[in-house]
């Protein structure tokens, strides 16, 4: 299978590239990779799609994801996140290749306490949720073989390059190292999922799920204070962890107080793979080590 990997260079796309190890694999990035490539740019995309790639599958990583950059800059969050992935979408059909991409559980707000499912109603807070959103919706609408995969709380090996190459869980090992004390929020509960768990997920799913949406994070919660606890932990390092509230930390962007996902599509087709996300944790510390 010929499979085109957009975002290649980011966080997940580095994983994804590993779970795609001796497979016809194009990678594509905005900053370079085998193909450069602006999802913005319609006519570039289906160039590269449609006449020069010709893939069976398209694997969609790329994100404007800095969330208070998406606030200040409205017009490129949906540039990327909404047009790009209906530019996207629209190559997909025309060549009849796969579409997977990748969403998030920032289409959810406030108001629910339970694992949400694919079928309870994304109410986005933030200008990142509701471009994300709208991608969703645009993909579904332009071409009926795809695969919305949302997640929540990326960490991996690879830089994030939407937080100066810092993770939560790298950004903590090295508070550790520096301060006396951290402060992490204890009122925002979600699900922190491990990019090369992840990939893996992605790669079952793209080859043997049916087109829809799926939600594809660790299971279990917590909030980041109890992460943060575990992390300490883990690394076996003395710090004194305080808890604190949204409201310590005052930004312009709304955040879901509980965006937990449960991956019941995935689990309807036997194909849930991913770990308990403490066991996914202590998998990525040891690959530091």
């Amino acid at each position: 299978m010929k499979v085109l990997l957009i975002g290649a260079l980011g966080q997940l796309g580095a994983d994804l590239v590993k779970a795609y190890a001796g497979s016809h694999l194009v990678k594509a990035d905005i900053d370079g990779g085998d193909i450069r490539l602006d999802i913005t740019d319609r006519d570039a995309v289906r160039k590269t799609i449609v006449d020069t790639v010709k893939p069976e599958l398209v694997i969609n990583a790329a994100a404007a994801h800095n969330v208070p950059q998406c606030e200040e800059k409205p017009a490129l969050a949906y540039a990327v996140n909404a047009t790009g992935a209906r530019n996207l979408a629209m190559a997909c059909h025309a060549t009849g290749a796969r579409l997977v991409h990748i969403s998030t559980d920032y289409v959810f707000g406030r108001g629910l306490s339970r694992p949400l499912t694919e079928a309870d109603p994304p109410a986005p807070l933030s200008t990142y949720g509701a471009s994300k959103l709208a991608g969703e919706h645009l993909i579904a609408a332009e071409c009926s073989n795809y695969i919305i995969v949302r997640s929540a709380a990326l960490y991996g090996s690879a830089p994030c390059r939407a937080k100066g190459g810092q993770n939560f869980v790298n950004l903590m090992l090295h508070l550790a190292k520096t301060r006396g004390e951290v402060k992490v929020v204890t009122d925002e509960i979600t699900t922190p999922t491990y990019t090369a768990a992840l990939a893996e997920q992605i790669k079952l799913v793209a080859e043997k799920g049916e087109p829809g949406l799926y939600h594809a994070s660790c299971q279990g919660a917590c909030s980041w204070y109890q992460f943060a606890r575990a992390i300490f932990e883990i690394a076996g390092m003395e710090v004194n962890l305080q808890p604190a509230t949204q409201e310590d930390f005052p930004s312009p962007v709304k955040r879901p107080a509980y965006s937990v996902l449960d991956n019941r599509h995935l689990n309807a087709q036997g194909l849930d793979i991913m770990p308990e996300w403490s066991e996914a944790l202590y998998t990525y510390l040891h690959t530091l080590k």
